[in-house]
């Protein structure tokens, strides 16, 4: 006779963040399609003002996608169906505060919720939900980019344009990858200009 499994279903919360360019929606899809292939229930959601690549579907730089839901609130995902065991979240930091409740009240629940975003605005301050999710998991990736100036290990989003807004939507036109000196040193530059 085989023994009943008893083994309790418990969430989590896992973070995945870093610059533009660094892999983050790579890695995310990475973990999703494993979850996948293990017969896990899973969804996945994006902020939907992200139509970079796709109006529905998570897709990487590398242009790996996986299907997702956009929507405009987090509060959203707390209507998934009770039988989905993972929650896959891009493009995170483009929602709201009210993620961090969201996701924990969905850990809470016994679903592993995996998370990706930028950690750091254009500016290099903390953004949006992700320093309050970072707090909060049981898991936490920082994936790195390869600086476009000296070849270190890049942890900034410098942007190339001059938009002062918050989000702004971009490739590779509009942002690049920047070490911490060669970002120090490009806003500098900038500031210098303005003078």
């Amino acid at each position: 006779m085989f023994a009943e499994n008893t083994t309790k279903k418990t969430g989590c919360i896992e973070v995945i963040c870093g610059s533009m360019f660094s892999g983050k929606t790579e890695e995310l899809i990475r973990r999703l399609k494993r979850a996948q292939f293990a017969n896990q229930k899973i969804a996945i959601f994006k902020p939907a003002i992200d139509t970079r690549y796709s109006d529905s579907e998570v897709v990487s730089h590398d242009l790996h996608s996986i299907a997702s839901t956009p929507i405009k609130d987090a509060a959203a995902m707390l209507e998934v169906e009770p039988d989905v065991q993972v929650v896959g979240v891009d493009e995170a930091q483009f929602f709201g505060e009210n993620l961090i409740q969201v996701a924990q009240a969905l850990a809470n629940k016994g679903v592993r919720v995996i998370v990706a975003g930028l950690d750091t605005d254009y500016l290099g301050k903390p953004f949006g939900p992700i320093p309050g999710l970072l707090a909060i998991a049981e898991d936490v990736q920082k994936v790195h980019a390869i600086c476009v100036k000296c070849g270190n290990l890049a942890n900034h989003s410098h942007r190339l344009s001059r938009s002062k807004k918050l989000v702004v939507l971009g490739e590779k036109d509009v942002y690049e990858p920047l070490c911490r000196q060669c970002y120090n040193a490009a806003m500098a530059a900038e500031a210098a200009e303005k003078e």
